[in-house]
C-alpha cells in the first residue's frame, strides 16, 4: 500500500509542476516546451513502477519499468542486432525505395490527367489493404530475410507519399503558372522553381506519415517469416516464452527509433520550408 500512496503523491507532484511550468512566464520558451512532456513521461514511468510494486502485479501481465531497463542493459547486443535487421535494413531501405517510386510516379501523374484519375483511386484501394494480408505474400515471393520486409514497407509508404505529392504539385494557382510562362519557363523549370517548392509542405506531410508506417510494416511483416533476428521475430518469440520484459524492451527501442525518425523528418521540414506560414 505504501507504494500505491507514493505513486499518487508523485502523480500529484508531477501534475502540479507541469501546471506551474505551462502557466508560468517562461511557458513559451523552448526549454519549457521540452520539459513539460519530459516531466509528464517521467511521472508516468515512476507511477507505473509504484503501482506494479504496490499491487504486486505478475511480471507476465505487466513488468515493472525497472525490469525493462534491466533487460535493455542485459540484452544490448541482441537488441542492437534486431535494430539493424528491422530498422536499418527493412524499414529504412523500404522507406527510401517507396519514396523514390512515389516521386517518380507523381511526376508522371502530374503530366497526365488520365494517370492521375486512374492511379489515385487505386492508391486509396491499395492503402486500405491490411498488412496481415500482404506481408505473407511478399515473404513467399522474396524470402524471409529483410528484402521482403523492405517490399512491404515500400508498398505501405508509397501511396501516402504519392497522394500528398500529387496534391502538392497541383497547389499552385493559375496566376503563378502564367507568370512562369511569361518568363518562357518550360515544364521542368516551372516544376523545380515553382511547383516543387510549393509542394514541399504536402510532400513532408506524406514523408512524416511514412516514418510511422515504415516501422509498423517492418515489425509486423517479421511475424510471418524472418531469420532468427529482428524486432518482430523477438517480440513474437519472447511473448511465447512469457518474457514480457523483453517484449517491452523491444517496444522501447522501436518507440525511440520511430520518434527519432519522425523528429529528423520534422527538423528537415523546418529547414526546407522555413518560408511557409506553418513554420513561423
Amino acid at each position: 500500500m505504501m507504494y500505491v500512496i507514493l505513486g499518487f503523491v508523485i502523480w500529484a507532484a508531477g501534475w502540479w509542476l507541469n501546471v506551474r511550468l505551462s502557466n508560468g512566464a517562461a511557458s513559451d520558451t523552448r526549454a519549457v516546451r521540452v520539459l513539460v512532456p519530459a516531466v509528464f513521461g517521467l511521472t508516468i514511468v515512476i507511477v507505473w513502477e509504484m503501482m506494479v510494486r504496490g499491487f504486486e502485479v505478475n511480471p507476465v501481465i505487466l513488468p515493472a519499468p525497472s525490469s525493462v531497463i534491466a533487460r535493455l542493459g542485459q540484452e544490448g547486443p541482441i537488441l542492437w542486432a534486431d535494430f539493424q535487421q528491422t530498422i536499418l535494413k527493412g524499414a529504412l531501405s523500404g522507406y527510401v525505395i517507396g519514396t523514390i517510386a512515389a516521386f517518380v510516379v507523381a511526376i508522371f501523374a502530374d503530366r497526365s490527367d488520365f494517370l492521375t484519375r486512374g492511379i489515385l483511386p487505386v492508391g486509396s484501394f491499395m492503402a486500405a489493404l491490411p498488412i496481415v494480408g500482404t506481408a505473407p505474400i511478399f515473404v513467399k515471393w522474396l524470402g524471409s530475410d529483410w528484402e521482403s520486409k523492405a517490399a512491404v514497407v515500400a508498398v505501405m509508404v508509397f501511396f501516402p507519399i504519392l497522394v500528398n505529392t500529387v496534391a502538392g504539385l497541383k497547389d499552385t494557382d493559375s496566376m503563378q503558372r502564367d507568370l512562369m510562362r511569361t518568363y518562357a519557363a518550360g515544364y521542368w523549370e516551372s516544376l523545380f522553381k515553382l511547383r516543387l517548392p510549393a509542394a514541399m509542405p504536402f510532400i513532408f506531410n506524406g514523408l512524416k506519415i511514412g516514418t510511422t508506417l515504415a516501422l509498423i510494416g517492418a515489425i509486423v511483416a517479421e511475424f510471418f517469416g524472418s531469420p532468427t533476428v529482428g524486432m518482430g521475430f523477438r517480440i513474437s518469440t519472447s511473448f511465447g516464452q512469457l518474457a514480457l520484459d523483453m517484449v517491452w524492451a523491444e517496444i522501447v527501442v522501436a518507440a525511440v527509433a520511430g520518434s527519432a525518425f519522425y523528429g529528423a523528418m520534422t527538423l528537415l521540414e523546418k529547414r526546407m520550408t522555413f518560408w511557409h506560414p506553418s513554420q513561423r
